[in-house]
């Protein structure tokens, strides 16, 4: 397919080799003829995105709105756990993997309530720290889903024939409620780019539809250090692996000082 134009200005249908989509985002009538504004809608991979102006603009000057949604359980078990980046400044680990001309307007956090554990009582105290830091961001809401406590029947490690009933607790609601949320900004047409930081296969479906079906742009922040799999290239614009150095260089300071003054301390266990 050739290069495709509006008037004499050339709209290139690739960028950095990779095949982009084009849709129309005002129809207008000037002396007597109907004009098209185009904007770049869709890019199949990041690298798509990134080192054009054209990828961050549309061709009318509009600067992309972006939403980012955070799996908070899934960003904490596979990305930071083990880390000393607990600290993490959600907005700032976002605009490393989102393009630099991308405007952030929205953050949604989703997580719940955790319990003292055995042998670590101080692990709700560390949380609600953490909610107090991340709420002073700019356009930060905190969706929160609950834990389902049970218990089940186990094999021993030492002796696979011996079972033994153990507490298991299991969080429920984040995955669908950000589903939901997803589903809702984007018919509402709230963000030009989502930016999705989980590696949840309950959320292809969603990210299929927004992506596929209403031509916006998904990006999913990749937070382990494997290779995401084809059914996540299939069902997102871009992905972007969120490394040490982008947690290492987005973290809060100590303390998070609040408008009014006040303070808010990094937990001493971390």
């Amino acid at each position: 397919m050739g290069a495709l134009s509006i008037g004499n200005f050339p709209v290139a249908d690739r960028v950095d080799g990779q095949i982009c989509t084009l849709v129309r985002l005002l129809t207008f009538e000037a002396q007597g003829r109907i004009c098209w504004v185009y904007r770049l809608a869709e890019f199949c991979q990041f690298r798509g995105r990134k080192g054009n102006p054209l990828a961050a603009l549309a061709v009318s000057g509009e600067v992309m709105k972006a939403c980012v949604y955070v799996d908070g359980f899934n960003l904490y078990y596979r990305a930071i756990k083990r880390t000393p980046f607990k600290w993490l400044n959600l907005h700032e680990m976002a605009t490393h993997v989102l393009d630099p001309a991308d405007e952030i307007v929205a953050i949604r956090y989703f997580t719940a309530d955790i319990s003292p554990k055995a042998g670590d009582s101080a692990a709700p105290a560390r949380q609600q720290a953490y909610l107090k830091a991340i709420r002073t961001l700019p356009g930060l809401t905190v969706h929160k889903g609950r834990f389902l406590q049970k218990t089940k029947t186990r094999p021993l490690v030492s002796d696979p024939t011996t079972f033994v009933e153990v507490h298991d607790t299991e969080e429920k609601g984040s995955d669908v409620n950000l589903a939901a949320h997803l589903l809702n900004d984007a018919f509402r047409g709230r963000f030009d780019v989502a930016l999705i930081v989980s590696q949840d296969s309950d959320l292809l479906e969603p990210m299929r539809m927004v992506c596929r079906d209403l031509g916006k742009v998904v990006g999913i922040a990749w937070l382990d250090q494997t290779n995401p799999g084809k059914k996540y290239k299939a069902v997102s614009s871009f992905i972007r692996h969120v490394s040490r150095t982008i947690l290492r260089d987005s973290q809060f300071p100590n303390p998070v000082i609040r408008p009014d003054g006040s303070r808010i301390s990094k937990p001493a266990q971390w």
